[in-house]
């Protein structure tokens, strides 16, 4: 049974983990190098191994078993985020010193909308059993759509949201380095960076939305579902 403070704990963690990498490992923005990058895949990896062993641990090799299933899944669904992300830096021209900072800041966006939606789909599965049938098909329906929709052009600034955003934002005509907002004429206008961050937690959202049902299907722990997510 997770309590309270074990959650506190993870987020506490994790919060420390972003700030390390945005504070002080990553706070002169630069180039990451595909030697850095994998080092840094790597080591996060490594931790999320290390927390999966704990749990195995000290709650059994169920919920390790469990967690590892629900880590892996994300992962693998994962990984059409980012070409997707890859197509948003290209499409806004976003300089690659700058695009650490945009994923660092994207992952504490994620942090709480993932959190919000695994809380609202465990009230869903307590509430209604058969929702998951749901689940069931869309997950289906999105893996047979990957399957047979072929390749497509994306236009993430085509996007409702973007372009509303793009309408009622103040916005700064270019780039302030790697500032989402600035203080302009003693008005506060957004950053084309900070409008990339708003499409980066769009895309995570809806990308999560296959995910987080198929690791509901392994396990109805909420603890286990949100720390595979994250």
């Amino acid at each position: 049974m997770h309590t309270a403070l074990h959650w506190i704990a993870f987020n506490v963690l994790v919060l420390i983990a972003i700030a390390l990498d945005l504070g002080v490992f990553h706070r002169k923005a630069h180039k990451i190098a595909l030697r850095e990058a994998l080092l840094w895949s790597l080591a996060w990896i490594a931790l999320a191994i290390t927390f999966g062993l704990t749990i195995s641990y000290f709650y059994g090799r169920q919920s390790g078993l469990e967690f590892f299933t629900g880590y892996v899944i994300e992962k693998a669904l994962s990984v059409d985020n980012l070409f997707v992300f890859l197509v948003v830096f290209r499409v806004f021209a976003v300089k690659e010193e700058y695009q650490q900072r945009v994923l660092g800041y994207g992952i504490l966006g994620a942090l709480l909308m993932r959190g919000a939606m695994i809380a609202a789909g465990a009230a869903l599965i307590e509430r209604f059993n058969w929702i998951m049938y749901v689940f069931g098909a869309f997950i289906i329906y999105a893996g047979l759509h990957m399957l047979f929709a072929g390749e497509a052009e994306s236009h993430p600034e085509q996007n409702f949201l973007v372009r509303y955003f793009s309408r009622h934002l103040r916005l700064t005509k270019e780039y302030r380095g790697e500032k989402f907002f600035s203080r302009e004429n003693g008005q506060l206008f957004a950053t084309p960076l900070f409008l990339v961050l708003l499409i980066v937690e769009i895309t995570d959202v809806t990308f999560a939305v296959d995910s987080i049902p198929a690791i509901f299907g392994i396990t109805r722990d909420t603890f286990i579902v949100y720390t595979s997510n994250v």
